[in-house]
């Protein structure tokens, strides 16, 4: 059986799956934001960094990635996102085959997120503050500093757009 699975972090410019087909795509009500910790990727226990999540945000739409998968993935993608993640089910609007404006295909998938109150969550902080951490972060899946600029030149690549990592992004240079 196949299923639809929605990236908008690292599932974006990271693909270390296997998969049938890749479209752009979009979430609607949700907004992807640095409030997650990570301390098994992109920082540590004592020192974690900070990657993106989904929040709830009614007037919110969030573009990223989705890939026709096989049920085996799960195995492998459940263990990828296992600090703090959970598999929740969404409602994507697939781009058109040649990627330039979403066109009319709607499909039910899922995608992972972490939920405010789980170990690892951050939540929102001063701009500041998360340039700092995204700054001196570092973990055994690389510095916090190469996932948020390898996240915005995926993003640009799609030709989204996405305030809170533009912001970010344009402080930590």
């Amino acid at each position: 059986m196949q299923h639809w699975v929605f990236g908008y972090g690292s599932l974006i410019w990271r693909v270390d799956f296997p998969h049938h087909e890749r479209r752009r795509a979009d979430v609607r009500g949700w907004a992807r934001r640095f409030w997650q910790g990570s301390h098994d990727h992109r920082g540590t226990p004592d020192a974690p960094g900070r990657v993106v999540t989904l929040v709830e945000d009614t007037d919110a739409v969030c573009v990223g990635a989705a890939y026709r998968v096989d049920e085996a993935v799960f195995e492998h993608l459940d263990h990828r996102e296992k600090n703090g993640y959970e598999r929740v089910p969404v409602t994507m609007r697939l781009s058109a085959t040649n990627g330039a404006h979403p066109g009319d295909d709607t499909v039910s998938g899922v995608t992972y997120i972490a939920p405010p109150g789980n170990p690892a969550f951050l939540g929102p902080a001063d701009i500041d503050v998360m340039v700092a951490q995204i700054a001196r972060s570092h973990g055994p899946s690389g510095s916090n500093r190469d996932y948020i600029f390898q996240l915005a030149v995926a993003l640009n690549d799609l030709g989204a757009e996405d305030r809170h990592v533009e912001a970010l992004v344009e402080r930590l240079r």
